[in-house]
């Protein structure tokens, strides 16, 4: 038997078992315990939905059905955390989506390209991470935005998803109108696992599967800049595979355009970084890390073992920019106006007394679902 007869029998064992290749070259190194990715969901973005139950606007019906989870990781990467985790998504072999800060993946390209080359899917998490984007100003709000995607994806040396999720899940609908004009879909979350507050990886698992089997699946928000859900993860995803769960994988009909005034600006920057190390230290860094436009192989399924694909295309909904105006999915953006050194953002209203006390009663008793919104604008998530 020839190795190309080998591979497709390999790769129909694991399909029966339901499970999928870890990379496009290797399959399932253990099937019987893998969760695999029982099925893609592909959304159209271009009406700018919104995905999510955690929050107050109007938003696209759950897509997902009993039992099914989608694995989300936000403000990466971080290479010492982001890469176990990488090992344990591919040792159950699933996928994941990752909504990444631009300032993080201009530090750490290589792994932005890592988690691309293996299967998984690349949003975005604003340039920065402002701890409430909503307080800034309309105009410095969407330069945070329009930033790190251009940053984004020019770590990662290739197109990437049309998906944002706001920190601290502070959106609001002029900035939802702005995503609607760019056809970029926003993703909020129905499971919130807590790690920026617990710290143990024992009480993580606990929270994270408590949580997961209260809402019957749902989008589920992690970290991989934490050391507790690197350490977590490998039993959370063995406990999905005990109960029964099941992951499901999104993915996108187009990819994003970045702004190229952005994209040159950063390019710029990130040159004019190299020449200051001189050329001799810039030469050795050149050996050790993988070039910006390097280009790399991007891992996909299998055309033969991809299991079931639905299509989601939600039609626009109405969203209302400040000042009155509405936005429409086909009008074209500028790039943002220039933003002075003096501007200051609008301060966010003061907290009443009563709502600090809550405020500190659940930094105390991380264990406790957050409320309201104002529990995930406390800079944590």
């Amino acid at each position: 038997m020839n190795r190309r007869s080998t591979l497709v029998l390999t790769l129909a064992a694991a399909l029966l078992t339901g499970a999928l290749p870890a990379t496009a070259e290797e399959a399932c190194p253990n099937p019987k315990d893998a969760l695999g990715v029982s099925r893609i969901v592909e959304i159209d973005a271009k009406s700018g939905p919104l995905y999510g139950g955690f929050t107050k606007f109007d938003k696209e019906p759950r897509f997902l059905g009993p039992k099914e989870v989608v694995l989300t990781f936000d403000d990466g990467p971080l290479p010492k955390y982001t890469k176990p985790i990488l090992e344990a998504l591919d040792k159950y072999c699933t996928k994941a989506t990752f909504f990444y800060v631009g300032t993080m993946a201009q530090a750490y390209p290589d792994m932005v390209k890592e988690v691309m080359a293996r299967g998984h899917t690349m949003g975005t998490h604003t340039w920065s991470h402002p701890l409430n984007l909503r307080a800034l100003s309309v105009e410095r709000a969407t330069d945070q935005i329009e930033r790190g995607f251009a940053a984004v994806a020019m770590a990662a040396g290739q197109p990437i998803a049309p998906f944002f999720r706001f920190p601290g899940l502070s959106d609001s609908n002029p900035l939802l109108a702005h995503l609607q004009e760019r056809g970029v879909a926003a993703f909020t979350v129905d499971v919130v696992s807590n790690d920026s507050y617990i710290g143990s990886p024992s009480r993580l698992v606990a929270r994270t599967i408590a949580q997961v089997e209260h809402h019957n699946g749902g989008i589920v928000l992690f970290h991989d800049i934490k050391a507790s859900t690197a350490a977590a993860i490998p039993t959370i995803l063995a406990e999905l595979k005990k109960r029964g769960f099941k992951v499901v994988h999104l993915r996108s009909k187009t990819n994003f355009e970045p702004l190229p005034a952005l994209t040159a600006e950063l390019e710029a920057k990130r040159l004019a970084a190299e020449a200051k190390k001189g050329n001799k230290q810039a030469a050795a860094t050149d050996k050790k890390l993988v070039p910006f436009y390097a280009p790399i192989a991007v891992s996909t399924l299998e055309a033969k073992s991809e299991p079931e694909v639905t299509v989601l295309e939600p039609t626009a909904k109405e969203r209302v920019h400040a000042g009155g105006t509405h936005a429409t999915a086909s009008q074209p953006v500028a790039a943002p106006a220039a933003v002075t050194d003096g501007a200051v953002a609008t301060p966010a209203a003061a907290a009443p007394h009563s709502a600090k006390k809550q405020a500190r009663k659940r930094h105390k008793n991380p264990d406790l679902d957050p409320t309201s919104l104002s529990g995930a604008i406390g800079g944590r998530w």
